[in-house]
């Protein structure tokens, strides 16, 4: 008989024998919800993308260079695949350090556009394809920003314990954060989450710093995405368990990855020399650093957990317990 392993105060046998895995169970809501909202990210997203690179501002609302709303394309992108492994998910608390910065992203960019009402591509005009992609982006939004709302509601007034959504599942052990890593991390995501309440609250003030032309939408819509970022990190960083955190760590460095390359590409766009574009690129490499090595961690774990579940088996051997 193999020794016991134990987790977060839960105590199984090593075999992967299958039980309801501890936490909320997940609503069937935020899955749906969160899959509609990356497979419309992929699709808008990848439009914003490639009109920046290729010099077009395409955004909702009019922006002085194609650089912010670019930016913006990048960063759905670059989370959407992190949201469409939500579904693989059994409780809330592995999904909820990606889905709180979800929450902020909708409701933000709603807010932003409404509040930006007057520089939108439906108000003032412009070429018939941006004026519609204008007139379809408040509805869509609105309603995302509500459904992601009322989702959240949803899942909080659900049982705070039972089954997991997917059935029975085995405990996992949790992976902690290391300890030389919080400290990082807590400056990463106060960074992200400092500038993004600056630019969405004082953009006037602290769009000065943003290292390209913006103008108040384009520093309160690069604000929102800024703001879920911080959220993101340090929602990873209080679950302290690397396991729970893992869609979020599949989402941070492929929007680093996205929003990098489209700086690249319109690298004559930004003021390298500035603080803001050295801050930049600080922060989206602790993105690429954090998810990356999050990855790797989890990774040896699985490793080292599939050893001591087969005492004495060769590697690539699994045991009858397996």
């Amino acid at each position: 008989m193999s020794a016991p392993a134990t987790g977060r105060g839960v105590t199984v046998p090593a075999t992967t024998a299958a039980v309801s895995a501890p936490g909320r169970p997940l609503s069937s809501a935020v899955v749906v919800l969160s899959t509609v909202v990356a497979v419309i990210s992929l699709g808008v997203g990848a439009l914003l993308a490639v009109a920046g690179a290729a010099g077009y501002a395409a955004g909702a609302w009019v922006s002085p260079e194609p650089l912010s709303p670019g930016l913006i394309g990048a960063a759905m992108v670059g989370v959407a695949p992190g949201l469409l492994t939500l579904g693989r998910a059994g409780t809330w608390e592995e999904v909820r350090s990606l889905y709180l910065p979800l929450v902020v992203v909708m409701v933000g960019l709603s807010a932003v556009t409404l509040l930006n009402a007057g520089s939108l591509r439906v108000a003032v005009g412009g070429p018939l394809f941006l004026v519609l992609f204008s007139l379809g982006w408040v509805p869509v939004v609105g309603a995302l920003a509500l459904a992601s709302v009322g989702c959240l509601a949803a899942q909080y007034r659900g049982p705070a314990a039972g089954p997991s959504r997917t059935g029975p599942v085995p405990v996992p052990v949790p992976v902690p954060v290391p300890a030389w890593s919080r400290p990082l991390l807590a400056v990463l995501g106060s960074g992200w989450l400092g500038i993004g309440a600056g630019l969405l609250l004082l953009p006037g003030f602290w769009s000065a710093f943003v290292p390209w032309t913006v103008n108040r939408a384009d520093a309160q819509g690069l604000g929102v995405w800024a703001l879920s970022l911080g959220v993101g990190v340090l929602a990873s960083l209080a679950e302290d368990d690397l396991g729970r955190s893992r869609p979020a760590l599949r989402a941070v460095p492929a929007v680093a990855v996205a929003c990098g390359l489209l700086l690249a590409v319109r690298a004559s766009d930004v003021a390298w020399g500035s603080g803001g574009a050295v801050s930049l690129l600080a922060l989206l490499g602790g993105l690429l650093v954090t998810g990356v090595t999050g990855q790797l961690l989890l990774a040896r774990a699985g490793r080292e957990g599939a050893g001591r579940a087969a005492p004495g088996k060769p590697r690539g051997e699994a045991g009858p317990d397996a």
